[in-house]
């Protein structure tokens, strides 16, 4: 393979490269489960949240979180939603105690739950199917996971499971959340960078190619010779 020929190719190799970045960087859709608190020390009463990640505004009425169990699929608890997600963009559904109360900042909704700890899922669902899950634990080849990929570590009592961007989801509950030693229900980092629209992605395909004539319109290159 000459040099001109290897150098043309790298220069694809690089904008493909770019392309599969951005791509992989952006939010596949929103809302998401951004955190979810399932494992208070102690006794989880009016401890446990779950944190939905959203555009600011949109109406969360006719949506549900639901529970999944690792060792059989069975589903609950089932929570239904309601309520707007605010200006942060974020959405705090905390559980409830027998008198109405609970020890969440930044609480939302209220109702009355609690999840099991791993290996189990939490699904994010609306009448279309499912809109985001997360599965946490080590499930056994015979247990039900019903999130995303591969499955988030199962977080110790104390720490939560939160996304590194609250509004960033590549489909892999692995690489998406992290254990936070505390949580923080209410407060999330959010991408600095937009999703990429097609006109973006055209004009750097565009640049991309138009790179590559320009090695390829300025002649032969020899060896040593900058290009």
């Amino acid at each position: 393979m000459s040099i001109a020929t290897r150098r043309r190719r790298e220069g694809t190799i690089g904008v493909l490269g770019l392309l599969m970045a951005m791509t992989a960087g952006a939010a596949h859709g929103l809302p998401l489960l951004s955190e979810v608190y399932y494992d208070a020390p102690g006794s989880d009463d009016g401890q446990s949240f779950v944190e939905i990640a959203g555009m600011p505004g949109d109406s969360l009425d006719g949506l549900w979180i639901e529970g999944v169990n690792g060792s059989n699929g069975a589903v609950g608890p089932t929570i239904l939603l309601s309520g707007v997600i605010g200006e942060d963009g974020l959405f705090v559904v905390a559980d409830r105690t027998s008198s109405g109360t609970t020890s969440v900042g930044a609480a939302d909704l209220l109702a009355n739950f609690d999840f099991q700890n791993g290996p189990d899922s939490v699904v994010l669902r609306s009448d279309a199917g499912v809109l985001d899950a997360l599965g946490y634990g080590v499930f056994a080849p015979d247990e039900i996971f019903a999130g995303e990929g591969a499955s988030a570590p199962d977080a110790s009592p104390g720490s939560s499971l939160a996304r590194h961007f609250a509004d960033l989801d590549t489909d892999d509950n692995a690489s998406d959340f992290l254990v936070l030693g505390t949580p923080t229900p209410g407060a999330a980092s959010f991408a600095v960078v937009p999703e990429p629209g097609a006109a973006l992605m055209l004009g750097l395909g565009l640049a991309g190619l138009g790179m590559i004539r320009d090695r390829r319109d300025s002649g032969p290159v020899r060896i040593g010779e900058d290009v």
